[in-house]
């Protein structure tokens, strides 16, 4: 298994797209992960894949004529070879629409071999979609692929069959179901555009929204947005901004380059992150959660400016949303309000999105408001995550 340094060199070495920015706009992406033991519930991502296709189905947020896939083996302790590929419309479940599927290849070839820590895009093909539609992308491994690079938490359903179903369009070979993504890192669109990043932890990442029905705040801020701009969601359950995990990504600090400043079309990120950082200093360290480190508001904002200096160095805006209430008390509690107060009033963000005050309580501000909580009072849900997409001004993107 890679050490995080290690990814991290990789990473920044490879996941630039192979075509210029200008020819293509990120139209879904989302943030991959080392395989791991079952973070937060049962994946394929640690055992991987033999003779199995697998089929995963993503909502764009751009639309165009044509279209490619980037998939990584990131954090791949070998090369990975994929045998063959396919994109389509998705249909019910596992299906494909009919007359939608097409066969995907990777510099003029069926196959390809993908090193380790390396990423590929496929070669444009020509299908029509639309802002807010469902494409499916089916991969098959011939061979076995050792642990996958993955995103945990999809809040979709992921589906496995024996054998090459690339080119079938029904369901019935996908008896086996997930809800994580493997190795599909992109699709992209023809054409240039202002895609917004959104970049964070599990809120952003969609933790307590609905399985399938796209329900996280990045999902209702593409809806407001009404395809005008695409809207990515690169955030990772349990992210961290100032401290790296075994399983829940590298720092927040560290993967802001390649999980927003390198796709391919962002103008525009708004960042939410900090809130594990304050609360998994607190508690005792795990082997997902160590180092276990105590972080106070001065070192949150520092890590803060630091992106917003990567952000600026690249010509992208960066909008700062405010911590949400999670219940905390005593010193944690004057640390989410210190920075809080710092994002909405410092000026050093380019504009502020105050999620905070869009799902707070008012009778108890330091709680999320009771129809607006999961449940487990730290993630909102769906009707939250709607509040959160609507305290964004889509003037200030």
């Amino acid at each position: 298994m890679l050490k995080i340094a290690t990814a991290a060199a990789l990473i920044a070495a490879l996941t630039a797209a192979p075509a210029p920015a200008t020819c293509w706009t990120a139209g879904w992406a989302t943030a991959v992960q080392q395989p791991s033991p079952d973070v937060w519930y049962p994946t394929w991502a640690e055992k991987g894949f033999a003779n199995h296709s697998v089929r995963q189905a993503v909502r764009v947020t751009a639309g165009g004529s044509t279209v490619r896939i980037r998939l990584s083996n990131a954090y791949g302790g070998t090369p990975l070879r994929l045998t063959g590929a396919s994109v389509g419309k998705a249909g019910t479940g596992a299906a494909v629409q009919a007359g939608t599927l097409r066969t995907l290849t990777f510099a003029h070839s069926a196959s390809v071999d993908i090193p380790t820590g390396g990423h590929a895009a496929s070669d444009p093909v020509r299908l029509a979609v639309n802002p807010g539609e469902r494409l499916t992308v089916t991969l098959y491994f011939q061979g076995d692929t050792g642990p996958s690079t993955y995103h945990s938490v999809a809040q979709a359903t992921t589906y496995r069959a024996s054998g090459d179903h690339t080119r079938d369009a029904g369901a019935g070979a996908f008896a086996e179901t997930n809800s994580s993504w493997f190795y599909l890192s992109g699709v992209d669109v023809r054409g240039d555009g202002d895609a917004v990043a959104t970049f964070g932890d599990s809120i952003t990442d969609g933790y307590g929204a609905t399985l399938d029905a796209d329900n996280r705040y990045p999902d209702a801020l593409a809806r407001r947005l009404s395809g005008r701009r695409p809207v990515l969601n690169l955030g990772i359950a349990g992210n961290r901004l100032l401290n790296d995990s075994a399983c829940l990504g590298e720092r927040g600090l560290t993967r802001f380059r390649w999980d927003v400043l390198d796709q391919p079309g962002v103008k525009t990120v708004v960042v939410l992150e900090g809130i594990n950082d304050i609360l998994l200093g607190l508690q005792d360290p795990t082997p997902c959660t160590t180092p276990a480190v105590k972080v106070g508001a001065d070192d949150l904002i520092a890590g803060y400016r630091r992106l917003i200096r990567d952000a600026h160095a690249r010509g992208v805006r960066i909008v700062g949303g405010t911590i949400l209430p999670a219940g905390f008390t005593g010193e944690p509690e004057a640390v989410r309000d210190t920075v809080n107060s710092w994002i909405r009033t410092s000026g050093e963000f380019d504009a502020v999105a105050d999620f905070e005050r869009a799902v707070a309580d008012p009778a108890d501000p330091d709680r999320i408001r009771p129809d607006l909580d999961s449940g487990d009072h730290l993630h909102p849900n769906p009707a939250g995550y709607q509040a959160m997409a609507d305290a964004v001004d889509l003037h200030t993107l």
